[in-house]
């Protein structure tokens, strides 16, 4: 198996969710300018749940989190972090396939963070996050420098333009490549 392939294991969740990583990639400085009270958002890959927790503060009690991830070990680490929380409202746990998000409600904004090099499959990916995100909603495609080189980067921003999707902005993310996309078709159904 080609190791750009690999999915993180469980077992490594630790280094996903620990006090320097929180701070070196904040999730609200990092995603802040994007969401909004009252959005559906999706994050897919959520591993133990960085992201989807504080996306989840950041839609309020009128937005939702999808926190996708195929590992269910991963899932329940989120599900433990959030259970008696207002968050557990909020964020939709969603175990996906391989090949398959398999959200049937539209987001506004789908992230995809350190996981798009895992994904077997990216043309199929991209088609499905642009039926998955709305009309001029965003995919924010964040990749690890370590493991994903310029040129295949650039070759996944292409596989998402394929798909529909136009550069609007490349933002600085500490140790990543980062690209935010709209979704251009407007004559999508909502």
């Amino acid at each position: 198996m080609d190791t750009n392939k690999r999915i993180c294991p469980e077992e490594r969740a630790g280094g996903l969710d620990n006090i320097v990583r929180k701070w070196l990639q904040n999730p609200k400085r990092i995603l802040g300018p994007y969401i909004k009270e009252g959005m559906t958002v999706a994050d897919f890959g959520c591993g133990p749940g960085l992201f989807s927790i504080e996306m989840a503060r950041m839609v309020g009690a009128d937005g939702r989190v999808f926190a996708c991830d195929m590992q269910d070990g991963m899932l329940e680490r989120l599900r433990a972090k959030i259970r008696k929380t207002d968050l557990a409202k909020r964020i939709i746990l969603h175990k996906c396939e391989q090949d398959n998000i398999g959200i049937q409600e539209k987001a506004d904004l789908l992230l995809a963070f350190y996981v798009v090099h895992e994904v077997p499959d990216q043309e199929k990916f991209f088609k499905e996050a642009a039926s998955l995100i709305r009309p001029n909603g965003l995919l924010f495609i964040i990749e690890p420098p370590f493991y994903v080189s310029k040129e295949e980067f650039m070759r996944s921003v292409m596989k998402a333009q394929s798909a529909g999707f136009e550069i609007i902005e490349r933002p600085r993310v500490f140790m990543s490549k980062a690209v935010i996309m709209k979704n251009a078709y407007q004559d999508r159904p909502n």
